[in-house]
This record gives structure tokens, sequence and C-alpha cells, in this order.
């Protein structure tokens, strides 16, 4: 089952991002890695922000990280959602990858069990247009 109802519209690649999207399709979670200085970045742009070069590296991430920040949605942006609020949203945080962070869902918990610093695993959802995307489950 889907976090969110099929009605919330999925992802809509753009060019930057488009080859983050093409390896979600795999069930890879992949960040943009600065080829010339290693400095991790997402969401994906263009060039690096730290030295400027157009160099890109894809590299996969690790299937754990950490609930760097929440919040609880108690008042639906959409119309589809109003039956399942409260929901969270969260921002996860990959150590191993300088910290680069994403925002996304931690699916399996209750907005009073959700917390700073919880450990989460990757778990692979599929949106309404076909494209899966990266969830998180708390980490046992």
């Amino acid at each position: 089952m889907s976090y969110f109802p099929p009605e919330v519209s999925g992802p809509q690649p753009t060019v930057d991002d488009r080859v983050f999207w093409e390896y979600c399709q795999k069930h890879e979670l992949r960040f943009q890695q600065c080829a010339s200085c290693h400095r991790f970045r997402h969401p994906p742009g263009p060039v690096c922000s730290a030295c400027r070069s157009f160099e890109i590296e894809w590299v996969t991430a690790p299937e754990t990280g950490m609930v760097f920040s929440f919040t609880i949605v108690h008042h639906p942006a959409h119309p589809a959602v109003a039956s399942m609020t409260p929901y969270n949203i969260a921002i996860i945080d990959f150590p191993d990858c300088d910290h680069v962070r994403l925002v996304s869902n931690v699916v399996d918990v209750t907005p009073d069990e959700l917390h700073i610093g919880m450990s989460v695993s990757l778990v692979w959802e599929t949106s309404s247009t076909g494209i899966p995307l990266p969830r998180f489950k708390r980490k046992i």
C-alpha cells in the first residue's frame, strides 16, 4: 500500500533531476557527487556549488539514514490526502554521503513515534506516475 492515495500525482522529472528518477526506476537511490571536489548534493543540479565544476558522478546511497527533521501535516495541502491527516514529511540525513538530505516520508510510524535522530531504512513505493519513490521505515 502506498503512503499517499493514487490521486496524489507523482514526480514530473526535469532536465536536472531526470537521471535521479531513472535510477529510482531501478530501485537505486543515488546522489550526485562532484567529480572534481567530491562534494555530494541533492537535489541534483548541473554545477557544483562548492567548486563550480560541471563534472558529475552518481554514487549509490546507503539504504539507511537518520531523521534530521520533520513536520506533521494536520491541514491537507490537497483534497486527496484529507482523510489521511495527520501525515509526516521528513528530511532524511545520510551521514555517509557528507550529510546530504532527502525530503521524503517515514511510512510506518505514527506522529507520536517519529523523532529526530530516528534510524530509518529505505523502502520503495510506486507513485501514480509509475515512478518508484524512495520512502523510509524505522530501522529495527
